[in-house]
This record gives structure tokens, C-alpha cells and sequence, in this order.
């Protein structure tokens, strides 16, 4: 991972943010999932905090797996999403970075990203007592269509509702189109530094996109976060058109599918590093990066907008879209083949990927390879039987032209 001068920003804001979580009296907090729209909440003063980033913050300081366990001695499960269980440990045992997040005052559920974290937050209203708004983002099995959007709008206006009864303060639309605007600034900045790893060396990595990802997630909807990532792309820009690339010696260029390992974050850059093999775009990382266009219209046009964009989140795609995404993907960034992570935790994302190895591999003739891992959990994942895998997969690839 490149070591990019704007870290130190970001870990500012990071900072700066959970310190306001944790003190703030004027502000609500509301727990939310990666993939709900959290401009509704930023345009109505409500702090966002996010569960799903926590646990990975956990993994990655090696403090998930005494979490873990302090969850499963409570009885929730081993086959349950790791995250999660993080999160109940770290809520159990006030334990982990920061000492736990704050107690919500709602919840905010989307279900584009996992339909099943919805049991996952009913738990949390359960203990807190506290009101759980849950936007139902349907499946898109066989693509958008006008009934869906218009569902998704139409809980989108309920959500107005909840907000300015919660408050106590009328919803302010003219607030949620600026915050939209900045959401949509940033997205933008965001896509275009995946994009330049389409230069060859990459300047910037998958690995460099799952450490830069936070402000995207917890920020989106604010200035403070536009002016990261243009700070970020003005950087990254910089290093692209010197061709200084984040792995010396590119050979191979490569797609990560699924989330990251984030407990071997170190070991598999070093891995990597030594096979001169560059992650040069992720799905994952791409989820953020495709916020639709906001302009001073009308607000039905806006809304249909916002749900169009949180609907087509890469995970809440049919297999056919996926495929072709995939396929896509290896084209324009001029990759060599492509991993898949069979992620333990995340079956939504995970389920038939097989399949998915096997058609992309037909549709662009690029090899590829399925590890079986876990994004949180340590005890399920074994360096001897992933590193040896992927061994073989780089030996099956021809270096880059």
C-alpha cells in the first residue's frame, strides 16, 4: 500500500468524527448500514455511525476475535456475519477501538448491501429500545424497473417523515440537495481515482482503496469529505503521471471480488508486493464510486436519481449484471486475471461465485480463482491454503502487454 501524504488527513477526520460520536450532545445518533442513504440524515443533523466499519477497524487492529468470543459466549452464533458478532462483542464487552460506539438513538437499515442485516439490527432495537427505519431495497434480479424505483421513492419520503417526527424540526430539502451535491462530489473524485489504476503501473491499488475508503462511507454527504478526495486525486494524479506505480515491476493486474481479509491486510500486500502483482480494482471499493448525477430539478427527478443509485450497488445486482460488470471490468482495466473471495461472512455476496468464476473466465478467457476466507474472523482462514492457491492462479496468468 501506497503510503499517500493525504493518510494523515484522513486519519484527522477520522479521528474528528468518532470524537463528535462519542460526545456530542446535540446531535441524534443513528446506526446505520454502509449502503443506506445517509443524506437524509446529514441534511437534518443527525450523526451517522456505522457498525459495519467499526468491526472492520476491529479486524484490522486484531481486536476482533476477543469480541467475537465474548459475542458467541452470549450464544449468537459462529455462522452468523462476522461483523456482527464483532459489533455485539464490542457492545457487550465496551471493548475495541475508542471503547464502542455510542449508543444509538435509531437505527437506519437499507438492505441493498445484505438483506439479512436486518435481523442484525433488530437485535440492536431490541437492546436499546430505540426506533429501527428500515428501507427496503429490492433485489435486482432481472434489472431496474419503474415499480422499483418507485418503491424506493416512495420510503424515501416515508423516511422524511420519521426524520422530521424524531427531530421535531420540518425536513429541509434544500438542505438534502446541497448535502446530495457533496455526496455526489465526492463519489465522483472517488471513481476517478479507482480509475486511474487503469494506467499502467497502477499508481494506486485495491488494497490503497480499502484503506482511503472511510470518509467515502462515514463522511459522504459532507464538504469536509469532497475536500478529502480531491486532495487524494490531486495526489494519486500526481504519482500516475510520473508512472510511479504502487507495486514495482507490475506484471500481473488483477481484480479483487468481495470484501477485504482485513486481519492480513499486511501480509497479503507483502504477498503480493513479491509476486509483482498489482489489485488494481475491486467491486467492493466500486460501490462508492457511482452516486448518480443531482441537478437543480424538479425533486421527483432527484429522488428517482437516489434510488437508482442505491438500488444498482454491485451486491444488489442479479448474477446476469454481475457477469457482465465483471467482464467489463477486466476489459477496460486491462487485467491479467482475477480473484474471487469466498467470504465466510458475507453470503449475499458470496453465493454462487463459482459460477461467476466459471462464465468470466468464458466471456474474456482471463483466469481466475476462488479463496475461501472470512473479511473479520482469523479462526477460519489459513495463510498455507491461500497463499498456495493464489500461487497457482498468477502461475496460470500471462504478464501484462
Amino acid at each position: 500500500m501506497t503510503q499517500f501524504a493525504a493518510y494523515k488527513k484522513m486519519k484527522e477526520l477520522m479521528t474528528a468524527y468518532y470524537i463528535e460520536a462519542k460526545t456530542t450532545k446535540e446531535k441524534p445518533i443513528a446506526w446505520v448500514t454502509s449502503g443506506a442513504p445517509v443524506e437524509f440524515l446529514y441534511a437534518i443533523d443527525v450523526l451517522p455511525v456505522y457498525p459495519e466499519n467499526y468491526a472492520a477497524m476491529c479486524a484490522a487492529g486484531h481486536q476482533s476475535v476477543e469480541l467475537m468470543e465474548a459475542a458467541e459466549a452470549e450464544g449468537f452464533s459462529q455462522d452468523i456475519c462476522a461483523y456482527a458478532r464483532t459489533d455485539f462483542g464490542a457492545d457487550i464487552t465496551q471493548g475495541g477501538p475508542v471503547a464502542g460506539l455510542p449508543p444509538p438513538d435509531f437505527l437506519l437499515c437499507s438492505t441493498n448491501i445484505c438483506k439479512t442485516v436486518i435481523k442484525w439490527y433488530e437485535v440492536i432495537a431490541r437492546k436499546y429500545e430505540v426506533p429501527l427505519f428500515i428501507v427496503d431495497t429490492p433485489f435486482l434480479h432481472d434489472g431496474l424497473t419503474d415499480e422499483l424505483i418507485g418503491y424506493t421513492v416512495s420510503q424515501f419520503k416515508d423516511l422524511e417523515n420519521f426524520l422530521a417526527g424524531f427531530t421535531g424540526k420540518p425536513f429541509d430539502r434544500d438542505r438534502l440537495m446541497e448535502t446530495l451535491r457533496f455526496s455526489q462530489q465526492a463519489a465522483e473524485f472517488w471513481k476517478k481515482i479507482l480509475y486511474l489504476a487503469k494506467i499502467h503501473p497502477a499508481p494506486f491499488t485495491s488494497l490503497d482503496s480499502f484503506i482511503h475508503l472511510a470518509p467515502i462511507v462515514t463522511l459522504r454527504g459532507t464538504k469536509e469529505c469532497v475536500d478529502y478526495y480531491q486532495l487524494l486525486y490531486e495526489e494519486v494524479a500526481g504519482q500516475a503521471a510520473k508512472k510511479i506505480g504502487s507495486i514495482a515491476d507490475e506484471r500481473y493486474r488483477v481484480l479483487w471480488d468481495n470484501l477485504p481479509v482485513w486481519f492480513k491486510m499486511r501480509r497479503l500486500e507483502q504477498f503480493f508486493n513479491e509476486q509483482k502483482t498489482a489489485l488494481v480494482v475491486t467491486t467492493y471499493a466500486n460501490s462508492w464510486g457511482g452516486l448518480g448525477h443531482f441537478d437543480d430539478g424538479s425533486s421527483a427527478d432527484v429522488y428517482k436519481a437516489l434510488a437508482v443509485s442505491y438500488l444498482s450497488v454491485y451486491i444488489n445486482l442479479g448474477f446476469d449484471e454481475r457477469i457482465k460488470y465483471l467482464a467489463q471490468l477486466i476489459d477496460e482495466f486491462n487485467l491479467t486475471g482475477f480473484i474471487m473471495h469466498s467470504n465466510r461472512s458475507c453470503k449475499p455476496y458470496s453465493v454462487g461465485m463459482y459460477r461467476l468464476q466459471d462464465e468470466v473466465t468464458r466471456l474474456t478467457g482471463k483466469p481466475g480463482v476462488v479463496i475461501e476466507a472470512d473479511q473479520n474472523d482469523p479462526r477460519v482462514y489459513s495463510d498455507a491454503q491461500v497463499e498456495t492457491r493464489l500461487e497457482a492462479f498468477i502461475e496460470s496468468m500471462q504478464p501484462v502487454v
